[in-house]
């Protein structure tokens, strides 16, 4: 019996490993596709047009309660101690350097992540990623590059809109509503915040993108078995995404800190 779990571990052990080798060399294709012309302009802004613009709407009205709850929040416990004040400052920090990048990269993989694995996935069972590789054409440049494009150019703009409409959330609860006086608000969060802040958010949300559209397009283009395939890795994708986004968070911010 201590055999047989010693080899069950051992299979699993090795099935992960060669899964992970497996999504590095995916992902250093899919790299290497991406960063060489020529580029599909028309594919690349139709998945703009489907990973940022169709994502606007869901990203404003979360980034506008997100910023809402933090400053009704924030309000209660500054107040404890006097510093009504720096509330702008509370709520533009939480947003720039944590809050918007994950909480975007979140949306996205359920919205617009989950949509591309499927895309994809029957795409794979329906014999069309076959068909391209009979006709000469890499199906990883001309199905993952505009992808990973796409998802590259269109979360740390959709990060940004987050964060802009996140603020203003968090105005309109703590000048309007709850009578913080504007100046301070503005003033305060203009004198903490800086370019460093900023940048970090920037860089978190590129890191989130990649990792979202390396893990979506893996598992679509890999998936198997019919529509049992396609439903697991479509679920198995967003999974896998977003505790990676949070996981990574914690380690860039560590390291940007």
């Amino acid at each position: 019996m201590i055999l047989s779990i010693a080899e069950a571990l051992g299979a699993r052990a090795i099935r992960a490993t060669r899964s992970i080798g497996k999504m590095g060399l995916f992902l250093g294709a899919s790299v290497a596709r991406t960063a060489v012309p020529p580029y599909r302009g028309r594919n690349i802004v139709k998945q703009i047009h489907f990973i940022g613009v169709k994502s606007v709407f869901i990203i404003v009205l979360t980034a506008a309660f997100t910023g809402m709850v933090l400053a009704l929040q924030g309000y209660y416990n500054l107040r404890k101690f006097g510093s009504e004040g720096v509330l702008g400052s509370l709520v533009a920090l939480s947003l720039i350097r944590g809050l918007g990048p994950v909480l975007s990269a979140l949306l996205v993989t359920g919205r617009a992540g989950s949509a591309l694995t499927a895309e994809i996935g029957i795409m794979r069972i329906g014999e069309q990623i076959d068909a391209l590789e009979t006709m000469g054409i890499d199906p990883i440049r001309f199905l993952v590059a505009p992808r990973l494009l796409g998802f590259l150019l269109s979360v740390p703009l959709l990060t940004a809109i987050f964060d802009v409409v996140g603020i203003y959330g968090g105005y309109l609860v703590g000048v309007k509503l709850l009578g913080v006086n504007a100046g301070a608000y503005l003033g305060q969060m203009e004198a903490s915040v800086e370019l460093g802040d900023v940048t970090q958010g920037i860089w978190k949300s590129l890191v989130f993108a990649l990792l979202i559209a390396w893990v979506c397009t893996f598992k679509g283009y890999f998936t198997r078995r019919g529509a049992e395939g396609v439903s697991q890795a479509t679920t198995s994708a967003v999974v896998i995404s977003s505790v990676l986004v949070l996981v990574c968070d914690y380690f860039l911010t560590s390291v940007l800190l």
